[in-house]
């Protein structure tokens, strides 16, 4: 009896330990977690466990992660922006990310993947720096933060085309690639206009 009622304290201590320390953590950083922890081993649908190895499951957090920013920064920009191609481009977000992010959610139900269900913190600093901007500061600093967000993005998903394991991601990955390279260029002309 004492040694149930030990393991019992110890396997509290750890959850409670654990969930101080997920408390912590932001949707993307808790999705490549949980990814961690399932079982690439055996049979997914048997076990539960993820169908991708892990860097393939890290690459669909990443990308989500990517595209839910992508659709609320374009949201953010809707409402603060009254430049008629950064609106314009703002709906492109919207819609191309949503639509995306709707097909690697689709990916990641099959495979049984976690993806994140809001941005990161990172995302969520930028978007409250955002927030606080107005006219054409906001507009400088969304144009400049777009061009970034896609470079990193084309880089993830030219990456993926290449390294992932898994046919449906790395299809996604090379599917994806083109439509953000479009974007990349559309933000950098829209860039080059505002000087």
């Amino acid at each position: 009896m004492k040694k149930l009622t030990y393991l019992v304290m110890i396997a509290l201590s750890a959850y409670a330990i654990q969930g101080c320390h997920s408390a912590t953590k932001d949707a993307k950083e808790t999705a490549d977690s949980v990814n961690k922890t399932k079982d690439t081993t055996t049979s997914a649908a048997a076990t539960g466990g993820i169908a991708v190895d892990k860097d393939d499951a890290k690459f669909a957090t990443a990308a989500a992660n990517g595209g839910l920013a992508e659709v609320a920064l374009g949201k953010l920009a809707l409402q603060k922006t009254t430049n008629a191609q950064i609106k314009d481009f703002a709906n492109m977000m919207v819609t191309d990310h949503g639509k995306a992010n709707d097909e690697l959610k689709a990916i990641a139900a099959k495979k049984n993947i976690t993806l994140p269900d809001s941005v990161d913190t990172e995302h969520k600093q930028k978007m409250d720096d955002l927030g606080k901007k107005s006219g054409k500061d906001f507009d400088k600093a969304y144009v400049d933060a777009m061009i970034d967000g896609h470079k990193k993005t084309l880089d993830l998903m030219q990456d993926g085309a290449k390294s992932c394991k898994d046919a449906d991601l790395k299809a996604f990955a090379a599917k994806t690639a083109p439509t953000v390279k479009m974007h990349l260029d559309a933000i950098n002309k829209i860039h080059d206009s505002m000087k």
